[in-house]
């Protein structure tokens, strides 16, 4: 049986002076301290109370805030790898994508690979939003992209699925370094969760992650997936690269993002 969860005033207040709490205790944290696997596993609870308590406060549906053309940034920063140099990627840059493809595997029943194309051809949505950067600096860009939760529905999650994974094509440096990020399933079917191909009324240039990227409007920039190529389906997220859910979540950061 479900329980209905109350907002009033005193809930929400107590809420918001627990996140901030648990803000403090992350930033005044120093490199002996967050190498302490105890000391990891209270912020890792703490991230788990910070996810639950956004969802107190978030009703499922709840859209991020949308803006006016009017309001659209003068230049829109380009955040994480803005070059790629992995070859493959650069072969996909010098054919205009023309031989991309979009896998989605995993736990479905019915893989898919797309062409850039195909996924211009689904029922698209455009919405101007809001970019938060972790650096602290925001943006205002237009996108228009595929719903994802469309395409996940199509593809048929198994009923172990419950989390969402982008592979991309950057790699950051060093062993085991291709980006990838993840979302739980509550996101996914999120109506303004988009997988962009258009930025601003023109295609997504490569500084923003051409030909595909991630739009999860109610998180963090990191969460913003880039240069994808492929969208698996899975049960857990321990096996995959850190065991954290993304590349930076496995050096450090939230793997729950959200705004």
């Amino acid at each position: 049986m479900s329980e209905v969860v109350k907002s009033g005033p005193g809930r929400r207040g107590w809420l918001k002076a627990s996140l901030a709490g648990l803000g403090g205790l992350v930033v005044a944290g120093c490199d002996s301290l967050s190498n302490n696997r105890s000391v990891q596993k209270v912020l890792e609870s703490a991230e788990g109370l910070t996810r639950r308590s956004q969802r107190i406060l978030l009703t499922p549906g709840q859209l991020a805030p949308e803006f006016r053309e009017a309001d659209l940034s003068p230049m829109f920063k380009a955040n994480g790898t803005v070059d790629p140099p992995d070859a493959a990627y650069r072969a996909h840059v010098a054919t205009g994508f023309a031989n991309w493809r979009l896998r989605v595997d995993g736990l479905v029943e019915h893989p898919m690979s797309l062409t850039l194309d195909d996924l211009k051809a689904r029922t698209s949505r455009t919405q101007i939003t809001r970019h938060d950067c972790v650096e602290g600096w925001s943006c205002i860009g237009k996108w228009k992209g595929a719903p994802l939760g469309a395409l996940i529905r199509d593809a048929k999650l198994k009923p172990d699925a419950k989390y969402i994974v982008f592979h991309c094509m950057d790699s950051m440096g060093g062993d085991d370094s291709r980006y990838y990020e993840s979302i739980a399933l509550a996101d996914v079917f999120h109506p303004q969760t988009l997988l962009a191909y258009e930025m601003n009324d023109a295609p997504l240039t490569v500084p923003h992650g051409a030909p595909v990227r991630l739009r999860v409007e109610r998180y963090l920039g990191y969460k913003q997936a880039k240069y994808i190529e492929r969208i698996e389906a899975v049960a857990s997220l321990k096996d995959l690269h850190g065991g954290r859910g993304g590349y930076w979540p496995d050096r450090g950061y939230e793997w729950y993002g959200g705004i």
